[in-house]
C-alpha cells in the first residue's frame, strides 16, 4: 500500500515523499515562506479536483461512450480567520470537453459527488459544484456577447 511522509525542511518548506514509489510534492508557505511551491491548500483543491475526476473516470471506464478525457477541474477554497484560520467555502468547476445526453450527465455528477474527499469536509462548509458541457460553454458565450 505505501505511506506519505512529510519532511519540514526549514524557512516554511517541507516535502512529502510517497513510498515505495519514492515520489515527493515540494511545499511552502505563500504567507510567511517564498511562495514558489505548491501550498499545503493548493494541495487539498488539487487532491479534491484529482479525486472528483478519477470517480468520474471509473464510471466512464465501465461505459465506452463516456470519454470524459481532458476534463478538468477548478478549485478554489476560500479562508476565514473567525474564530480561528479554516476553510468557509469551497467553489468547484467541473468542465467536461464532450456533451453527452442528461442521463450520463447525471451519472458523471453522481460519480464526482462520492469522492470521499469531497465527502470529508465539515458539513458547514458550503460546497458549490458546477458542471460546463460544450452547450452550457456555448451558451455562457452567447449570453455574454
Amino acid at each position: 500500500m505505501g505511506t506519505t511522509v512529510t519532511t519540514y525542511d526549514a524557512f516554511q518548506h517541507s516535502t512529502a515523499v510517497r513510498q515505495p514509489q519514492d515520489k515527493s510534492v515540494a511545499m511552502d508557505c505563500p504567507y510567511t515562506g517564498k511562495g514558489e511551491e505548491f501550498s499545503p491548500t493548493n494541495l487539498v483543491e488539487a487532491a479534491l479536483a484529482g479525486c472528483m475526476l478519477m470517480s468520474m473516470g471509473t464510471l466512464a471506464m465501465r461505459h465506452e461512450e463516456l470519454d470524459i478525457s481532458g476534463a478538468r477541474i477548478e478549485v478554489a477554497i476560500s479562508t476565514t480567520d473567525k474564530p480561528i484560520v479554516r476553510y468557509d467555502a469551497i467553489d468547484i468547476t467541473v468542465t467536461i470537453p464532450r456533451d453527452f445526453p442528461p442521463r450520463d450527465r447525471v451519472g458523471l455528477q453522481r460519480a464526482a459527488d462520492l469522492c470521499p474527499i469531497k465527502n470529508s469536509f465539515a458539513k458547514d462548509i458550503p460546497i458549490t459544484v458546477h458542471f460546463e458541457y460544450p452547450d452550457s460553454q456555448a451558451q455562457a458565450r452567447e449570453a455574454s456577447a
